[in-house]
C-alpha cells in the first residue's frame, strides 16, 4: 500500500507544479513581450535496489519558455519598438548582470537613462545608455539613437549610442523567475549586427489564454484523480485492518 500512496502523492506534487506554471502563464498573459514556461512531467526513482529500481515517482518542472512571437500591436509611441524575428534586447538586470528581453515599452528616468517600462536600464556597446536632454529622441531600425537637442535645428540629429541587440539561439538561453533570459553559460551573448527592430508598436504576450485556461482545468482533474487514489488507498488499508481483526 505504501508504494501506491507514494506513487500517489509524487502525482498530487506534479499536479500542482503544472497548476503553477499554468497560472504563471494566465498571470502574465497582458505582460509585454511576456514568453510562456512550458512544462514537463518525468519520471524519477525514489528507491534504487541492485537489480532494479523501484517507486518510479513523477516530478513536474519548467522545461523552457516557448519563444514564439506574440501580437504585435501599433501604439505610434517613438520609444515603443517591437523586435523582427528571434532578436533580443540587452538589458541591465537588478543583480548587475547583462539579461535579455523583449520587452519594448522604453522611457527615459528622471536620470536621464533609457529604461524598460519595468525599470531596467537598456544596454548599448559602453553598458547603460543615457540619453542628454532633447526635443526629439528616434530609434533606428538597427537600435542606434539618434536625438535632436534643445535648441538644435529641426535636421539637426546626433547619434549617441545603440541598442545591444543578439540573436540567441534557443538552446543558448536560460529563463529567470524574474521573466528575463539569460546566456545559458552564465557569461554574455555577442551582438547581431543584422538583428532589427520596429518603432512605433508592442509585442503582446504569446499566452494563448484559451488553451491555458484548458490546461488549468486537465490538471485540476489530474489533480482530483490522484486524491481519490489516495481514498481509495486508504480504504483499502481500513478493509485490511478490519479483516485482520477478525481472525
Amino acid at each position: 500500500m505504501d508504494r501506491l500512496v507514494y506513487t500517489a502523492l509524487s502525482g498530487l506534487r506534479s499536479a500542482m507544479s503544472a497548476q503553477d506554471v499554468t497560472a504563471h502563464n494566465i498571470a502574465n498573459a497582458s505582460t509585454i513581450g511576456f514568453k510562456r514556461d512550458v512544462s514537463e512531467a518525468q519520471s524519477r526513482y525514489l528507491v534504487g535496489g541492485q537489480s532494479f529500481a523501484s517507486r518510479i515517482q513523477a516530478a513536474e518542472g519548467t522545461l523552457s519558455a516557448d519563444q514564439a512571437p506574440g501580437t504585435i500591436n501599433q501604439t505610434g509611441r517613438s520609444l515603443d519598438i517591437a523586435l523582427d524575428g528571434d532578436a533580443m534586447m540587452a538589458v541591465l538586470a537588478p543583480d548587475g548582470t547583462e539579461a535579455y528581453t523583449r520587452r519594448g515599452d522604453l522611457r527615459i528616468s528622471a536620470t536621464g537613462v533609457l529604461e524598460t517600462g519595468d525599470g531596467l536600464a537598456v544596454v548599448g556597446e559602453g553598458g547603460p545608455i543615457t540619453v542628454p536632454p532633447a526635443n526629439t529622441v528616434e530609434i533606428g531600425a538597427d537600435g542606434t539613437i539618434s536625438i535632436r537637442p534643445q535648441g538644435g535645428q529641426l535636421n539637426e540629429m546626433s547619434e549617441i549610442g545603440r541598442i545591444k541587440l543578439v540573436s540567441p539561439e534557443a538552446d543558448e538561453l536560460k529563463k529567470g523567475l524574474d521573466n528575463l533570459m539569460r546566456a545559458a553559460n552564465g557569461g554574455e551573448i555577442a551582438q547581431d549586427d543584422t538583428a532589427r527592430l520596429q518603432t512605433g508598436g508592442l509585442e503582446g504576450s504569446n499566452v494563448n489564454m484559451m488553451a491555458s485556461m484548458v490546461d488549468m482545468i486537465e490538471q485540476a482533474r489530474a489533480y482530483e484523480v490522484q486524491v481519490q487514489l489516495v481514498t481509495s488507498v486508504r480504504d483499502m488499508d481500513m478493509s485490511s485492518t478490519s479483516l485482520l481483526r477478525l481472525e
